[in-house]
């Protein structure tokens, strides 16, 4: 669908909103003014008032909606939020049924609700404000808030100079139709990983010695990917002791290691990670239907995921997290439902319910076959939402992705409070984030909410021959942190 602007130049914000209300359609952004079908956003300034018009045209049916805003009233936020209040009341006689999610755009939609909490509200009036502002659903209003809460919760658990820290390893023994994460595969992987793993080592030591000179600690720890576990028991061993060698993790309240995969998953693995500190991991099986797992290049099987999931409580792990996705090919409500009760039949302290997001960079994109229809994968995530609840599992973490089915959510419920702080930290952006490896983007937090990032080369193999660069970087990143801290200006 064709997007114009006219009178401001919020294009991140309307685009992101045209992809949640019409995700079938191709996007494009337009100069100039067009003919035909499209939408158009218009801000216009009175001598009392700031207007927001947009007129949406969708197979020769025009719908038009406007909001208004008093000028003293308005700030950057206020003006945006009439733009897509504008948008959305026109989109809506167009659409087949009112979106889950309302006007709200972006990834996370929490952080909303949260500002608003730490502002001095209350569950109720967070929930009138995503109602009556953005017309939220029910159900969307009730996982949004209670993630909040969880939010609120964690940010007690902070304490002093506290920082996180998110260590990527981008290998995998094979890449699964539906991801477009960065990560190397197959012989290649072999040949990368060592150079890898020691460029990995360096900066681990260099962010050490930084974080040891701020007088920084760290409060959570995360080894994600791609397949951490694709590396060996050694490697593993090695990388976890270097960890332990040079950070500080005497404040240190999660330490979690991806296991996601089962098929590069074994009993010594496991317990390298438990007897080096971790006290979370997560074995992801997507889905428990073996067709399902086939038709998406996982070559495991659900009872490997059975077999993963035990040795992994053998090894001594209580805090296991289990990721399903909602919308695979070949998925349907009934398989899903069995898949998720199968999951917890094992028991599991986290579930995390993933919305399938068909990115570009996946397979998936280009050729989707036998995908479930919006209405089913709906189903499946109502269905998710009931039996978890009705389980003793509550939300603690939501967020988005583009070009998402149906454009719902991803969800992290938990059982007995034992949430991945980690993954509010970074998804609510409430810490700083140091973050070593391929691709990882670190995180300096400043006053007012604001952050920096910093981002390390895409690619393992450009992170290899870039090393020096990155380390260079980290130093300088770690020598503001310091100065932060000694300013008193570290987020907390």
């Amino acid at each position: 669908m064709k997007l114009y602007l006219s009178g401001h130049g919020d294009r991140y914000a309307m685009e992101q909103l045209q992809l949640c209300l019409f995700p079938e359609e191709p996007m494009e952004f337009c100069e100039t003014p067009f003919r035909g079908d499209g939408a158009v956003s218009r801000l216009s300034y009175g001598g009392k008032y700031l207007t927001a018009t947009a007129k949406i045209t969708r197979q020769g049916k025009a719908s038009r909606a406007m909001q208004r805003l008093p000028l003293e009233r308005e700030t950057h936020s206020l003006r945006r939020r009439i733009l897509q209040r504008a948008y959305y009341l026109a989109a809506l006689p167009l659409l087949d049924a009112a979106p889950a999610w309302g006007a709200l755009s972006g990834v996370r939609p929490t952080k909303l609700t949260t500002r608003h909490l730490f502002a001095g509200g209350t569950p109720e009036s967070a929930d009138r404000l995503l109602e009556q502002t953005f017309f939220v659903t029910p159900a969307r209003r009730k996982l949004c808030v209670q993630a909040s809460l969880a939010s609120a919760a964690a940010v007690e658990r902070l304490i002093g100079s506290d920082v996180s820290v998110y260590i990527g390893i981008p290998f995998c023994p094979t890449r699964c139709s539906y991801c477009s994460f960065v990560s190397q595969t197959g012989g290649r992987a072999g040949t990368l990983l060592t150079p890898y793993l020691d460029c990995l080592l360096r900066e681990i030591e260099t962010v050490g010695t930084g974080l040891r000179r701020a007088g920084l600690t760290v409060r959570t720890l995360y080894i994600g990917g791609g397949t951490p576990t694709t590396l060996s028991a050694q490697q593993i061993n090695l990388l976890m002791q270097t960890v332990e060698r040079h950070f500080d993790l005497s404040r240190l309240i999660e330490y979690t290691v991806e296991a996601g995969r089962p098929d590069t998953v074994d009993s010594e693995k496991l317990r390298v990670i438990r007897a080096l500190g971790a006290n979370r991991v997560s074995i992801n099986p997507q889905t428990m239907n073996d067709d399902v797992l086939r038709a998406v290049g996982r070559p495991h099987s659900a009872a490997d995921v059975e077999r993963a999931y035990a040795q992994a409580v053998g090894a001594g792990f209580s805090s296991i997290n289990m990721d399903l996705i909602a919308g695979l090919p070949g998925d349907n409500p009934e398989s899903f439902s069995r898949s998720l009760h199968r999951v917890l039949a094992l028991d599991p302290s986290n579930v995390t319910v993933h919305t399938l997001a068909l990115k570009k960079g996946a397979d998936l994109f280009a050729r989707r076959e036998q995908l479930p229809p919006q209405t089913a994968v709906e189903t499946m995530v109502a269905h998710a939402n009931d039996v978890l609840s009705a389980r003793g599992y509550a939300p603690y973490y939501l967020y988005r992705q583009k070009y998402m089915s149906g454009s719902l959510e991803n969800v992290g419920w938990c059982r007995d409070g034992d949430m991945c702080l980690y993954n509010i930290y970074m998804m609510e952006e409430l810490t700083s984030i140091l973050a070593l490896g391929g691709g990882a983007v670190s995180k300096r937090m400043l006053p007012d909410n604001c952050l920096e990032r910093q981002c390390n080369p895409k690619y393992p193999k450009q992170y290899v021959e870039r090393i020096e660069e990155v380390l260079r970087a980290k130093a300088v990143l770690l020598d503001q942190l310091t100065k932060d801290e000694k300013a008193g200006i570290i987020k907390r």
